[in-house]
């Protein structure tokens, strides 16, 4: 039986530029993959308790475009957009992404690398943020972005192994 594995990924600094998180999930990766990718079921986990998915848009082609945002529990509207440049449907997914905030441009968009590796009907997730400058990393990092993706995760492996 499928158990979820709370708060397990793990946060490293490969570079000054890149940001490297990888987390088990107790699931198969074509559905951790389809978790990542179908915006009904992005609504689902991507608020990590924190307020509503208002919008998940998702054109899950190489050139076509994503944008989701969370409406806090306090109102505040948190969105981010990007593109995809990769897809290997469950195994490997290739996009930029950009937080969208006044003073942020395009041309501070990350490229995100996401690798979905299956072992024994488990996937490893591995996710490569490659920021154009120092500055940009330290500013994702000083977000308390990894409290928001731990709990994201829990809520991803959770929904992935339900859709088994």
């Amino acid at each position: 039986m499928a158990v979820a594995t709370k708060g397990s990924a793990v946060v490293t600094l490969p570079t000054d530029t890149q940001l490297k998180v990888v987390r088990e999930f107790d699931a198969p990766a074509r559905l951790v993959f389809r978790a990542y990718t179908d915006p009904d079921l992005v609504k689902r986990w991507w608020h990590a308790n924190r307020g509503t998915v208002t919008l998940a848009e998702i054109d899950l082609r190489v050139g076509g475009k994503w944008r989701w945002v969370l409406r806090t529990t306090g109102g505040e509207d948190v969105a981010f957009h990007g593109e995809y440049r990769e897809i290997v449907p469950g195994e490997r997914l290739v996009h930029t992404e950009l937080f969208e905030m006044p003073g942020i441009t395009e041309d501070d968009a990350t490229v995100n690398t996401l690798v979905f590796e299956e072992h024994d009907g488990r996937t490893t997730l591995t996710t490569l943020t490659d920021c154009r400058t120092p500055e940009i990393l330290q500013m994702i990092v000083a977000s308390g972005m990894e409290a928001g993706m731990q709990d994201a995760y829990d809520l991803l492996e959770a929904l992935a192994i339900s859709l088994a």
